[in-house]
């Protein structure tokens, strides 16, 4: 019987977006029983309630309560620094685990349903090119979050209205554009991606794969530009919600697709896809005023003083250069960030395709391992970039409001977050791997299970690198220093490059597998030493050692 076989490869994934969604779903649904609303968009029924125990400031806010933005600063303002960033922190790792942990699964199910490893090698090959181009664009929620953070604080949010909807606007664009491309160049793309390598029969799934994920550009490209506007509003726990309705659907149709229909990676491409737009449906209704957020800042249970409520739409026409140039002038410098840091992925992806001795069998084991070892990776790095998240939103309004003190004591905070996370997650891989549950949840490919092996206790050794690479990564985003990010990741590529040619020249029996992985760390660790650098320059935005730490 199928049933227990299906359950297990996806119980564990669903059960840990529960542990994070539940508060914000409640939130969510208390927002269509008027309850909520009452107090997160009425600033006198709010301000009355701190007013009992905090006259003075409730008083000042009383003078503000006719904007909404300073209002939104000054809340932020009265919790410690560790709070704040918990609370933004917490229900930003669910909304950043959308697009991963449905990978994850759809590897999962794909892995577990496959005789052999040319299906997962296949959608590994594909998932490695999706994963590079739809990354490429992830500035459509970097770039904006700072932007719109820091015009909502200083009080200009119509101003904040507008790049929102010039990000989304952007995003359809550029989406149904890669659409097209895709669809185009799609086969000779994989070949570079190694699926030459891997045989015939791992082209054709990864080209059955990536056919249908591929018109998912326009819905994975609104929900980051979405996704930016949110937490410009130190907003993270309304994609929470979306992140349940996607996973349960994706869940769905993984059952249907793979696990009875027998379709393997291609109907993990319509699973994702699918799921995908909807979630990009529900971000929209919510930022155009239709659906209520969960937290109350923007949604139609935000509404302004005239009763009407606050939408942020696509604009569909040229702004002045003027208007956009703050979002091109950032998006350029993070969209450069994200080439080299995705062409590093996917050379490694290509490089793992060449990891098996030139056998056609070891190359597609080789090609599995290194797609259960880089959805691990991402599926940890999202963990990290929770910290990020909240820290870059928190930085920008500090940052906003000339707040520097306030930025500097959020930056040392997630610092000391971040490396408490790293060490948690490279414990439980490690207790993952140790048991063997990693390797036999993935796959009972032989070959595949020795390879993973093989890179797994790299994978463990870079989770404290990771998340203390991703917490100087938010921090400088929300000081808006793209452009020093971008020269730096260009000086991290080059090391990382420099060092697994280093290692594939000295030979040996060691598998080109894990010089790939240990070239990636030699990545992270280049942009650990650059953001730190600029984050204590005593003349940079933020001197981080400047101040002592108010927790």
């Amino acid at each position: 019987m199928r049933f227990p076989k299906w359950l297990g490869c996806y119980s564990w994934i669903f059960l840990l977006s529960i542990t994070f969604h539940l508060e914000p779903c409640l939130a969510f649904s208390r927002s269509f029983s008027g309850k909520a609303p009452t107090f997160m968009t009425n600033p006198q029924l709010r301000l009355t309630t701190m007013a009992a125990s905090e006259p003075a400031e409730s008083t000042a806010l009383l003078a503000k309560s006719g904007n909404h933005v300073d209002e939104t600063s000054d809340e932020v303002a009265k919790k410690s620094t560790g709070q704040t960033i918990l609370e933004l922190a917490i229900p930003a790792a669910g909304a950043l685990l959308i697009d991963p942990l449905m990978t994850l699964a759809d590897t999962a199910f794909v892995g577990r349903y496959s005789d052999t490893a040319d299906q997962l090698a296949g959608m590994g090959s594909a998932a490695a090119l999706l994963t590079f181009s739809f990354y490429l664009f992830n500035f459509l929620c970097t770039a904006t979050t700072p932007l719109i953070a820091s015009k909502r604080a200083a009080g200009t949010e119509e101003e904040a209205i507008k790049v929102g909807g010039q990000a989304l606007s952007l995003a359809l664009l550029l989406g149904g554009s890669l659409t097209i491309f895709l669809l185009s160049f799609g086969q000779p793309m994989l070949r570079l991606m190694g699926t030459s390598i891997t045989g015939e029969s791992a082209n054709n799934y990864a080209l059955a794969f990536l056919s249908v994920r591929a018109f998912a550009a326009p819905a994975v490209f609104s929900i980051e530009a979405s996704t930016g506007v949110l937490r410009g509003y130190l907003d993270t726990k309304t994609p929470i919600v979306v992140l349940i309705v996607a996973n349960i659907i994706n869940l769905i149709l993984d059952v249907a697709l793979i696990a009875y229909a027998g379709l393997g990676p291609l109907g993990a491409g319509i699973a994702t896809t699918t799921a995908e737009w909807i979630s990009a449906g529900l971000f929209l209704s919510v930022l155009a005023g239709r659906l209520p957020s969960a937290d109350g800042q923007l949604g139609s249970n935000r509404q302004t003083e005239d009763g009407t409520s606050i939408s942020i739409v696509p604009l569909f026409k040229l702004p002045p250069w003027e208007e956009v140039k703050p979002l091109v002038v950032a998006s350029s410098s993070v969209f450069f960030r994200a080439v080299v840091l995705q062409l590093s992925l996917s050379a490694a992806a290509a490089m793992a395709a060449r990891g098996g001795a030139n056998l056609t069998e070891g190359a597609a084991a080789s090609v599995a391992a290194h797609q259960i070892g880089i959805q691990l990776w991402i599926l940890c790095s999202f963990f990290c970039d929770s910290l990020a998240a909240a820290s870059q939103g928190l930085v920008a309004d500090s940052l906003g409001r000339e707040d520097q003190e306030g930025a500097r004591n959020v930056s040392n905070t997630v610092f000391i977050y971040s490396a408490a996370l790293g060490l948690i997650l490279a414990t439980l891989l490690q207790i993952g791997l140790s048991t063997h549950w990693l390797l036999d949840f993935f796959t009972d490919n032989e070959s595949t299970q020795v390879a993973l092996s093989k890179i797994m206790p790299l994978i463990v050794i870079a989770q404290p690198v990771n998340a203390l690479v991703f917490a100087a990564d938010g921090i400088l985003q929300g000081a808006s220093e793209f452009p020093f990010q971008a020269r730096a990741m260009l000086l991290s590529g080059l090391t990382g490059a420099a060092t697994f040619v280093a290692l594939e020249a000295g030979g040996g029996s060691v598998d080109t597998l894990v010089h790939v992985w240990t070239a990636l760390i030699a990545l992270q660790v280049m942009r650990g030493l650059t953001s730190m650098y600029k984050l204590s320059d005593k003349n940079g935005p933020i001197g981080l050692f400047q101040q002592k730490l108010v927790l």
